[in-house]
């Protein structure tokens, strides 16, 4: 437990920090949407992509985005239904099923995520500063 107590500056840096990360959250949301995804197919698309060999299992991706595995199937089911995923049988285990990013979702990650490093690059000097102030 912490028990050195905050000061009035420490308080309105918690306050700012948050405040950025939902601006973030915001700002990524956004993007998504203009991009004609949800919030979550892109975190899902993310997810994915960034995974060795740039497929996963349906049950990984339910931790990744801290949901519960059958979210997870109705996120691949829609993801699937918009061509963004292709469902594949995991090499060894037949009955786990791999999901792998289409190259129209590989185009569509490339734009939001080149955003999203533009954004994280703006905002990472202020980060960096509020982080120190604590």
């Amino acid at each position: 437990m912490v028990s050195q107590a905050l000061s009035d500056a420490e308080y309105g840096t918690l306050a700012t920090f948050r405040r950025e990360l939902r601006l973030f959250l915001r700002f990524s949301k956004d993007a998504a949407i203009k991009a004609g995804l949800t919030s979550q197919q892109y975190q899902a698309l993310l997810a994915i992509r960034a995974a060795p060999g740039s497929d996963m299992l349906v049950g990984n991706l339910a931790e990744q985005l801290l949901i519960r595995p059958n979210s997870a199937t109705e996120l691949v089911d829609r993801l699937e239904a918009l061509g963004l995923v292709k469902r594949q049988p995991d090499a060894e285990d037949g009955r786990q099923v791999r999901v792998k990013p289409t190259a129209h979702a590989n185009k569509i990650l490339e734009s939001l995520a080149a955003m999203h490093r533009i954004e994280l690059q703006r905002m990472g000097p202020l980060l960096n500063d509020l982080l120190a102030g604590l």
